[in-house]
């Protein structure tokens, strides 16, 4: 297996108060994302359609040319329509703060995050930045302009 591995670097925001919550951690072999965990002081209830935000207690990083995204966790939103309201969420290689999950809950009833919770995955991904140029016209395609459903799907 060839898979590009990239050093992260990380650190608790306040390490004594940390020593319970996991790191985060690729769970299976082939698993492209990191689970990371609630570091709520007490349980936090969200109500449907609710926003909160979730702290981790936790801070990376990047390399240059790397960015950190945020994603729900598909067994939170089948089971319970927990998810990451921005998702993905982008973490910048120049963020220096707490990573911050911004959940909300879509489903019919109330939902609790305890301290430990597995509550999101972190997918580290590179990133190409764009130098857009004016043109005049855009280069034709057999699509056009045809929007949404236009493809019949």
């Amino acid at each position: 297996m060839n898979r590009e591995q990239v050093t992260i670097e990380f650190c608790w925001f306040d390490p004594e108060k940390c020593g319970d919550i996991e790191v985060p951690a690729y769970k299976t072999p082939l698993a492209a994302g990191m689970d990371i965990s609630a570091a709520v002081t007490e349980s936090l209830e969200i109500f449907p359609g609710e926003i909160v935000l979730v702290p981790t207690a936790l801070g990376v990083t990047l390399p240059t040319g790397y960015e950190m995204q945020v994603r729900p966790r598909s067994g939170l939103a089948v089971k319970h329509g927990i998810t990451v309201v921005n998702s993905p969420g982008t973490i910048d290689a120049d963020y220096r703060g707490e990573i911050k999950i911004a959940l909300i809950n879509l489903g019919k009833r109330l939902f609790t995050v305890n301290r430990g919770d597995r509550i999101a995955q972190l997918v580290v991904a590179p990133v190409s930045r764009a130098m857009l140029i004016e043109v005049k016209k855009l280069v034709g395609t057999d699509r056009g302009t045809g929007g949404f459903g236009h493809t019949g799907v």
